[in-house]
């Protein structure tokens, strides 16, 4: 569903510490720590990670899945494209 890799990369393209995602996902901090530090796929809570991976989506961050198409297969994160009359783009 989502690695720790893709949690960190995508708190970078966002300027965003681990604090400030654990109350974007309304999880708390220790569970946003033990989400990161997670070998390949993040593990936890169903609950947990569907809230993190919400909160990553509305900041506009898009994960990209290892089935999804991209120039090199693999998993990643990209910023969402903005669209004209969105707060974002203004």
């Amino acid at each position: 569903m989502i690695t720790a890799a893709q949690i960190r990369a995508a708190r970078a393209l966002l300027g965003m510490d681990q604090r400030t995602l654990a109350e974007a996902a309304s999880l708390s901090l220790p569970t946003i720590q033990r989400m990161e530090a997670s070998d390949g796929q993040v593990r936890g809570n169903i609950d947990s990670v569907v809230k993190l991976v919400e909160a990553i989506e509305r900041a506009g961050v898009e994960l990209i899945g290892e089935s999804s198409v991209s120039s090199d297969g693999g998993r990643g994160v990209r910023l969402k494209a903005k669209t004209p009359g969105s707060p974002e783009a203004v």
